[in-house]
Parts: C-alpha cells; sequence; structure tokens
C-alpha cells in the first residue's frame, strides 16, 4: 500500500475498471445479460473481452466503483482524497491505479493473486445493462483496515456494495466512531437495501452517519422497513418525489430527529436533492438537463457534497454543489472526466 497520508476523505470500497460498450441483443443473450444488473463469474467475464462480436479494444475504460468514484471527483475538486481497496496483479489493476492517481488521489490498493474486479456498462438500444465481476475486490477484509488509516481522515466513504462483508463494516463503523469521525455510506442498490435496510437502520442509530439513496433505494428502504410491498418503481421521477416528500421524508425525520447524526439524503437526479437532518427536511432543486451517461454522476454528487460539508458549507450549500458537479458527469462515461472540467467548483473547496 502506497504511504499513510493526513485523508480529508477516506473512500473505500470495491476498486473494479468500468468497461462502456455498445452490445447487440444477440450478444446480451449470449452472454445473460437480461437484467439493469447482473454478476458474471470472472471466467465468463474473460471470454466477454475476447469475443469477436464486440472490439473492445475501442472501448472507453474507467476507473469505477462507487467508492473510487468519490475520491477520485473529491481529488479534482481539490480534496485530499484516499481511496483503499483491494486489486490484483494485472493490467485492470494497471488501469485503475493509474486513472485514480492521475487525478491526484492516494491509492492503497492491497494486491490479490485474484483478477481485478470488472464492470462491463452495456448500451443496448438506449438502455444501459450493467454486468460486474469483482473479483479481487471482495479480498478486502478488516485487517486491512488499521485504525491509523481510519483516523487520518476527517470523513469515511464506505461503499455500500461491501455491506455483505458485516465484519468489515462494523470494523471500519467502530473505529470511525471511536475517533468521532463520520461515516458516509452509499446505498449502492435497490437490492442492497431491501437485504441490508435493518442493518443500515440500527447503523444509523449507533455511528455517525451520512447515508446516501437515490429515489428507488429511499422507497425501498421505506417499505421494508415497513414491511410493505415495493409499488412505486414504475412511476414517473416526479410522482416518486411527490410519495418520498409525502410518506417517506415523515419516518426519516423521526429516525433523524433531536440527533447531528444520521443525515439521510436522497439524490433525485434531474429532479435534484432531499436532505433530511435534526428532524427538518431540506429540499434542493436542480434543472435537468439530458446525459450521455448516467453512471458515476451519484457518486459525483456524493463527492461534491461531502467535500462541502467538510468546508462547512449549510447542507442545502452541499445539495447544490452536489447537484451542479453531478451534471458535469452527466456529460462523459462514469467519471472519465478531464479534471479541467471541475476546476470552476475546485475554487469553493479551496481552504
Amino acid at each position: 500500500m502506497t504511504e499513510l497520508q493526513n485523508n480529508e476523505l477516506l473512500c473505500i470500497g470495491n476498486p473494479l475498471v468500468d468497461v462502456f460498450v455498445d452490445i447487440d441483443y444477440s450478444f446480451s443473450i449470449k452472454y445473460g445479460i437480461l437484467n439493469p444488473a447482473q454478476h458474471v463469474d470472472r471466467e465468463k467475464a474473460d471470454v466477454m473481452l475476447r469475443d469477436p462480436l464486440i472490439d473492445f479494444s475501442k472501448a472507453v475504460k474507467s476507473s469505477g466503483g462507487g467508492a473510487a468514484n468519490v475520491a477520485k471527483i473529491a481529488a479534482m475538486l481539490g480534496m485530499n482524497a484516499s481511496f483503499s481497496g483491494c486489486v490484483g496483479s494485472d493490467e485492470l489493476a494497471e488501469i485503475f491505479e493509474k486513472e485514480i492517481t492521475g487525478a491526484g488521489v492516494n491509492a492503497m490498493l492491497a494486491k490479490s493473486n485474484e483478477k481485478t474486479g470488472i464492470c462491463f456498462a452495456c448500451n443496448i438500444g438506449g438502455e444501459t445493462r450493467f454486468a460486474a465481476s469483482p473479483g479481487a475486490a471482495l479480498e478486502l477484509n478488516e485487517t486491512h483496515i488499521s485504525e491509523e488509516l481510519i483516523g487520518s481522515a476527517e470523513v469515511v466513504v464506505l461503499d455500500g456494495y461491501i455491506l455483505d462483508r458485516r465484519p468489515l463494516v462494523q470494523h471500519i463503523l467502530r473505529l470511525a466512531s471511536r475517533r468521532g469521525i463520520p461515516v458516509a455510506l452509499d446505498a449502492a442498490s435497490i437490492f442492497q437495501v431491501r437485504a441490508k435496510a435493518e442493518e443500515i437502520l440500527t447503523y444509523s442509530r449507533s455511528y455517525p452517519l451520512f447515508i446516501f439513496m437515490n429515489a428507488d433505494e429511499v422507497l425501498a428502504f421505506y417499505n421494508t422497513i415497513r414491511k410493505s410491498r415495493d409499488e412505486e418503481i414504475n412511476l414517473s421521477e416526479k410522482e416518486k418525489e411527490a410519495i418520498i416528500l409525502r410518506d417517506v421524508c415523515p419516518m426519516l425525520k423521526i429516525i433523524t430527529d433531536g440527533e447531528i447524526f444520521p443525515i439521510v439524503v436522497v439524490k433525485l437526479g434531474g429532479r435534484g436533492a432531499i436532505v433530511v437532518a435534526g428532524g427538518n427536511v431540506y429540499r434542493e432543486e436542480t434543472f435537468t438537463v439530458i446525459p450521455r451517461n448516467t453512471v458515476g454522476a451519484g457518486d459525483a454528487f456524493c463527492a461534491a457534497f461531502t467535500a462541502a460539508w467538510i468546508r462547512g458549507k449549510s447542507l442545502s450549500e452541499c445539495a447544490a454543489l452536489g447537484n451542479k458537479v453531478a451534471r458535469e458527469i452527466l456529460e462523459v462515461p462514469g467519471t472519465h472526466i478531464k479534471s479541467g472540467k471541475l476546476k470552476s467548483f475546485a475554487k469553493i473547496f479551496q481552504r
């Protein structure tokens, strides 16, 4: 691992290389890429990379994984950001490390005999489907995360996809809580929320926590806690927002009432964001743009929001900056963005 330094943001999660590629229906059927998101084993991932139906040599390859994306964008905003995760000793590891260190991230990477994780972001007729093989990323465990490392940070960002590794998550939360360091947890997906809603709620009552969820995730969280069926997934974004404000926010107000933490942040994409903290609801709107690609936009929001919080901005200001930085990511594949595009925002985050 790279030498330890003082971090404003320490991001911990699954390092992946995102591969953005156009595919046709025959390719999706051949490899079972039939759902919005699916897991593929590493052998199949390697076969896909060699398939002559797709020229992967021309595909955009970008460092990825939620926590790594947060670290990368935060560094581009001028923050001291580190990332901790596990990679293999292969070409994908070199791609991942070169890109995040090039953005200014302190990469603290454990090495594994497994292959570096990969995620295919497949465009099929205008619809994006994800096929992920986390590989070496799953080898990260509590022995890699020291109290000294956690203590070097002002905020720890935790990828929701590592919630399955309960000993690791609880180890990080305990170390952070011992030092009074808040942890920003991105729920990652509705599948994680449905499986881990009770755990997330328990963590929010026991540790200083930011919880980031999108509209579908917060609705899944609400329905899982209430033990009711999901019925809102096929609604419009405007309709989901109305339900969140009417039904979900009252529950979140109770969860957050009277305390500094948890702070619950609901990302609404083109409709902005809602922040619930201390029993209060803050609504920050934005304007809608037609995205080239939405991958990484939520991570960019998280990066800007937490960076702004570290800089002492109000919660409304944090959400507004999150909205603005996320819009920039909509113009590129994932977080494959030139640092100059964020230069105007970086001035805001200077001490």
